[in-house]
């Protein structure tokens, strides 16, 4: 059983029969009493966020995840389908784990699929894409107001500001997980 004293950012434990991840924590030694722990504990299934202190030395659970190259391949009635990049087996992932990132997913794309077990519990897409804008309004000389842009539809169904001088047909790249526009995407003649 591991102790207080090895916590650390991104450790996962377990906490009243839930798993949390370690986003931020403090070890405190106040001048009187005893000294404590102070963390911001992120729950891998919700997603929700909760402050928690505990005494030094306390005991925790650790939990040993296993972070796998998955590969996006389709969408049906059983969920969202990712390969395995080393044992190539199909797995179904349901929408409750996929959430916002459903957004990004784009075929032939390698996420990281965050595993307990052979339980797949949480999904990262790569922080940056390289996505086509499908369908935005035209660029009319002369719109240039700094700060401003329009909105675009990629091809993944996500919609985002860009500039104006961007057009339909475009290469955009993307901040994921700001869903914020980063350059226009020059593409070899």
């Amino acid at each position: 059983m591991a102790t207080t004293a090895e916590i650390r950012n991104g450790l996962t434990i377990e906490m009243d029969g839930q798993m949390f991840v370690v986003t931020w924590f403090q070890h405190v030694k106040p001048g009187k009493g005893g000294a404590f722990v102070r963390m911001k504990l992120k729950n891998v299934r919700t997603g929700r966020v909760i402050d928690r202190t505990l005494n030094a030395g306390a005991n925790i659970t650790i939990i040993r995840l296993d972070a796998r190259e998955m590969q996006y391949l389709f969408h049906d009635d059983t969920g969202y389908t990712f390969m395995d990049q080393e044992t190539f087996d199909q797995i179904p992932i349901g929408e409750d784990i996929v959430g916002e990132q459903k957004k990004w997913l784009k075929e032939g794309e390698v996420c990281k699929v965050m595993f307990h077990g052979d339980t797949p519990l949480s999904l990262e897409v790569p922080f940056f894409m390289e996505l086509e804008v499908v369908e935005t309004s035209p660029s009319v000389k002369g719109d240039t107001v700094s700060g401003s842009g329009k909105p675009a539809t990629l091809e993944t169904r996500a919609v985002i500001q860009v500039p104006f001088f961007v057009e339909q047909g475009d290469t955009v790249r993307v901040d994921t997980r700001t869903s914020e526009y980063l350059d226009r995407v020059k593409r070899a003649k």
